[in-house]
């Protein structure tokens, strides 16, 4: 893609001037965090407040102008200063509030998005559960019609935001047996439901955002909050999940440059026989590898935005986006952690912390294995890069 408009390149300044005075400085403290809830919830206010939270939204559901684009640049500074800081915010906005906002009824998403836009509401995407993760088609959560509502039971886990989220769009099986795509239904549920309760889960990395094990326990849903069509909605929102994973891209794009921009400061200023580790060549290499690699995934992840925005065919151009920046952050973090040496090992070093946090981007929004599939098949069927 070409370059960044200026308009595009000025917002990148603001948002990468806020992540600096309010998220970087902070982003250690939140991920030594051992409270129940670290997450810092006042983000989602600061950044209504700002109308970032409505980037690429329709105006009409109160969403501030943009595009994918703008959206990717966003995730990527926010990334750059605290990525499971940003990873709160992304499913806020581009699982949940994108859900509502495309396949709800008009009505649904007027009453819930532009709340969710200000930071007035939080949301959670819960479609995980113990045997059903990857694959979707073993969800096992129930929701039974009973008059002009649903009955929901069952659980679902690794739901990031779900500890706190007002509310919750589950996925849940109205018909047929598990093991079909077909017969699954999205559901707005909110998060003070009776009957449902929320259990935290401690990770490894993007420790600042919180997961949850949810249980649904005869939880009453009008039948007004049903999301899309029933026993169709799942499968009208994975056009969603398809352009979530650009912008998980943008996310995974955004710690990769955390971790270079930490090495190259690290390796200029830190003096081994002498001189800075710098002076040594295949540390120079080191760092060369890491912008080459990142450069690429940058290209990449633009370009799947610009198809996206323009409304072209990106479904395969997102998933080779989200699997090259994943697999680069991935990659460049390590390098990072490995260049700091005993230093980066620290518990207050940012380096440990990028290593940490990288390995969740291989996963989410469909595993890797995943995507190579459906690059495959796309291939298969004429697809050139």
């Amino acid at each position: 893609m070409s370059e960044l408009s200026a308009t595009q390149e000025e917002f990148r300044s603001q948002v990468a001037r806020f992540v600096e005075a309010e998220i970087t400085p902070n982003a250690t403290a939140w991920d030594l965090d051992d409270s129940p809830h670290p997450y810092p919830r006042h983000l989602f206010k600061a950044l209504g407040d700002l109308g970032w939270l409505g980037v690429g939204f329709d105006e009409a559901l109160g969403g501030s102008g943009g595009g994918p684009i703008e959206r990717c640049v966003m995730f990527e500074e926010l990334a750059k200063g605290s990525a499971g800081a940003a990873l709160g915010i992304y499913v806020h906005t581009s699982l949940a509030a994108a859900a509502l906002a495309n396949i709800a009824n008009l009505d649904l998403a007027e009453r819930f998005v532009p709340s969710m836009l200000t930071g007035q509401l939080t949301g959670a995407w819960a479609y995980a559960e113990p045997d059903s993760g990857a694959d979707v088609t073993r969800v096992r959560l129930s929701a039974h019609p009973d008059g002009d509502q649903f009955v929901l039971n069952g659980s679902k886990m690794y739901i990031t935001n779900a500890t706190f989220a007002d509310l919750i769009l589950v996925v849940a099986r109205t018909d047929a047996e598990p093991g079909k795509l077909r017969g699954l239904s999205v559901f707005a549920v909110d998060g003070s439901c009776e009957g449902l309760s929320r259990s935290s889960m401690p990770k490894l990395g993007m420790r600042p955002s919180e997961l949850a094990e949810l249980h649904f326990d005869n939880c009453v849903v009008p039948a007004d909050r049903l999301v899309g069509e029933l026993h169709r909605g799942f499968r009208q929102c994975l056009a969603v999940l398809s352009q979530g994973r650009v912008f998980a891209g943008a996310l995974a794009l955004g710690l990769g440059r955390a971790a270079l921009e930490a090495a190259v400061t690290h390796v200029g200023t830190r003096e081994q026989f002498g001189a800075p580790l710098s002076a040594n060549q295949a540390v120079r290499m080191t760092i060369a590898d890491m912008t080459t690699r990142l450069r690429g995934a940058r290209h990449l992840v633009y370009s799947a935005a610009e198809k996206l925005a323009l409304g072209e065919p990106y479904d395969t151009d997102a998933s080779v986006a989200k699997l090259v920046s994943s697999e680069t952050a991935t990659w460049v973090s390590e390098r990072c952690l490995h260049l700091h040496g005993a230093n980066g090992y620290m518990l207050d070093s940012p380096a440990q912390r990028f290593y940490r946090d990288c390995k969740i981007n291989e996963w989410g929004e469909g595993a890797n294995e995943l995507q190579r599939e459906m690059i495959f098949e796309a291939v298969a069927k004429g697809y050139r890069p």
